[in-house]
């Protein structure tokens, strides 16, 4: 009798067939009193999410979903919370410690540590709802960052889907150069710095040749470093233009840090995809974004707490001073990219501990709550490219799914507390208990 069973069994694996399939073929449905559609910028009331696998086969009021569910059925109950889709950073640099903010931090650190503190980070994100993210790169020569985001594709640890640049495209001194050490103390050249046409051509291949699915280009200056003038144009123009051809080509997509308004209006012209911070962003540089259909990503909240801390972050003391300096720029730039239309995706670029202060900073700045929430979900799975598959609660997506207490499209300080987090069917986070 036994052999039988045996034999039946690796009959079963050998055409293919899971042995438990039968058993585990379990749907999720979800109950909710206010789920928000982020398509429509409204509130459903009273609905129900049926789950199969990953996905979302049916939303629609209980009693009419109910009659299209299995028998083999999990309730979960989230009717006292406010429900909405899974939400995506645009702008996260994932490794290493992010509480330590000094310029030489990633040169005492190895890549695999980095990578450790990496999968670490992650955590955190999820933790605040957000099941993707972008990074927006590293200056990791080992490229950890893919290894994040292979691993949670492949489902060795958990994390937030990622899509994710690779090393940041820079000259030598500027914005993105990692050696910020005497010049008798000098780092070897490093494969991301380019200073000629040709050689972002190299640094662009390189990133691709290791999976990069976005190329980072620093089109100017920046805060964070003590060498570069966020004001100073870094790439040129014809730099830019051959990394956007070499990297579309390859169908890659190209970001573009670039704070001061020369850069800006290189970056557009050259054909990037998003422009990152714009904080100098002025009417002309505002309408060519418009007229070329450029995204902003405006990481509004680092600035306004780098202007805030002190020497104890780390953060290099020129780098404090032009913080504070740049701040007073960031309000009307990023006014005038509403007035614009400009398409605009969440970004943090902070330690993810922060997330919450960036839709708090945008709702400061000029958008609505219900605006500020879309950034983090509709309108960065379109700067993605993946609108089809997560950014809204329907059917055929994934089941990327977060609840908070409260109403964030009221106060969007409800986004302070997540107490649900799913992630394509699979519950991340759930301290519902520990809040009743």
């Amino acid at each position: 009798m036994i052999r039988r069973i045996l034999v039946g069994m690796f009959s079963l694996i050998a055409i293919g067939v899971p042995i438990a399939a039968s058993q585990t073929n379990e749907q999720i449905l979800i109950k909710t009193t206010r789920l928000i559609d982020m398509s429509k910028g409204s509130i459903a009331n009273e609905q129900a999410i049926l789950i199969n696998g990953a996905k979302i086969i049916e939303i629609g009021p209980s009693s009419v979903v109910l009659q299209h569910a299995s028998r083999n059925l999990k309730v979960i109950d989230l009717t006292s919370l406010t429900v909405l889709p899974g939400l995506i950073d645009c702008h996260a640099h994932v490794l290493g410690n992010l509480k330590d903010l000094s310029p030489v931090a990633p040169l005492r650190m190895s890549s695999a540590q980095a990578t450790l503190w990496g999968a670490h980070n992650l955590q955190i994100w999820v933790d605040h709802g957000f099941t993707t993210l972008r990074d927006a790169g590293e200056q990791d020569l080992g490229y950890g960052q893919l290894a994040l985001r292979d691993s949670i594709k492949m489902g060795l640890i958990e994390g937030p889907r990622m899509v994710s640049a690779g090393n940041y495209i820079s000259v030598t001194g500027g914005h993105g150069d990692a050696d910020a050490l005497a010049p008798d103390q000098a780092l070897p050249p490093r494969p991301n710095l380019a200073d000629t046409v040709d050689g972002v051509s190299a640094a662009v291949r390189h990133d691709i040749k290791y999976g990069a699915d976005w190329i980072k280009l620093m089109a100017t200056g920046g805060i964070s470093d003590p060498m570069s003038d966020f004001n100073v144009q870094e790439l040129s123009e014809e730099q830019m233009r051959r990394a956007v051809e070499v990297a579309h080509r390859a169908h890659k997509l190209v970001m573009a840090h670039a704070e001061g308004q020369d850069g800006i209006e290189s970056a557009v012209r050259a054909g990037v995809d998003s422009i990152e911070h714009g904080t100098l962003l002025d009417e002309e540089s505002a309408a060519l974004m418009e007229k070329n259909g450029a995204w902003l990503v405006p990481t509004l909240s680092v600035m306004q707490r780098y202007a805030t801390i002190g020497r104890e972050s780390g953060l290099d003391p020129v780098a404090l001073e032009k913080s504070r300096l740049i701040l007073k720029y960031q309000s009307d730039a990023f006014q005038r990219a509403i007035n614009h239309h400009l398409r605009i995706a969440f970004g943090l670029d902070d330690d993810p501990d922060f997330l919450p202060n960036e839709f708090a900073a945008m709702v400061k700045g000029g958008l609505t709550p219900t605006e500020a929430l879309q950034t983090a979900t509709t309108h960065a799975a379109e700067l993605l490219g993946l609108s089809t598959e997560i950014g809204s609660l329907e059917p055929g997506k994934a089941a990327d799914i977060i609840a908070v207490s409260g109403d964030p499209t009221k106060d969007i300080h409800a986004m302070e507390s997540v107490v649900f987090v799913m992630k394509a069917g699979k519950i991340l986070r759930d301290t519902r208990a520990t809040q009743e």
